[in-house]
């Protein structure tokens, strides 16, 4: 059994998980810790549960969402792993952190593997799906456990909300037909964790998420 651990860190209150099992291996998803406290309060939780941190793995690229990227690689030596399509995302947070208050940003480190839909993601006694799902970026993908039903989301579907598409590699048709054909394919009881605020559920969001309705009648 996963047990799954969130952590909300930035200005921009990004949700990061810890993903472990009995085997104690984890995952680290979306490190958005940037400030030294925020980054002792990972560290501190994964040192007290005994974890051996084993992968660091993006949903996707944005500056919020890979902030603690070179923290890790120092701290766990583990290097992103990536969708391809995410490379140049990742690439270009150096060049604007410094606009939105982030002067210490230090650069992530570029992947050594790339992730893809279709192979999945193991550490410890578990697996995970690897879903693509464009739309808020363009290498956005989602990790799945079937045995413990829920999903990881990053910033494609929020409770009663879906992710921003205005920046750049975003587009809103493409978030949508993703949602719809990648996570409304899942079963209702899904738990969804999110990229921010709180988690919901598959079936939720088909019933009340007010972007969706028309797109699953469609």
């Amino acid at each position: 059994m996963i047990k799954i651990e969130q952590f909300t860190f930035n200005p921009f209150q990004e949700n990061t998980y810890v993903l472990y099992d009995e085997s104690k291996e984890c995952i680290i998803i979306d490190p958005g810790c940037y400030e030294p406290h925020e980054q002792e309060e990972l560290t501190q939780f994964i040192t007290s549960k005994n974890l051996n941190p084993v992968i660091l793995a993006l949903t996707h690229s944005h500056i919020d969402h890979v902030l603690g990227n070179q923290f890790i690689c120092n701290r766990f030596k583990l290097k992103p792993q990536i969708h391809q399509l995410d490379l140049e995302t990742l690439r270009n947070v150096k060049n604007y952190a410094h606009i939105y208050g982030f002067a210490g940003y230090q650069p992530s480190p570029e992947p050594e593997i790339f992730l893809e839909e279709g192979n999945p993601m193991t550490f410890g006694n578990s697996t995970l799906e690897i879903r693509f799902v464009p739309g808020h970026a363009p290498g956005h993908i989602v990790f799945i456990s079937h045995e413990d039903k829920f999903v990881i989301n990053g910033d494609c579907l929020f409770y009663g909300s879906i992710g921003r598409t205005d920046l750049p590699g975003g587009d809103h048709q493409t978030l949508l037909n993703s949602i719809k054909n990648a996570l409304f394919s899942l079963p209702d009881d899904y738990k969804v964790y999110t990229g921010h605020g709180i988690s919901t559920t598959i079936g939720y969001e088909k019933e009340n998420n007010p972007f969706l309705k028309e797109e699953i009648k469609s």
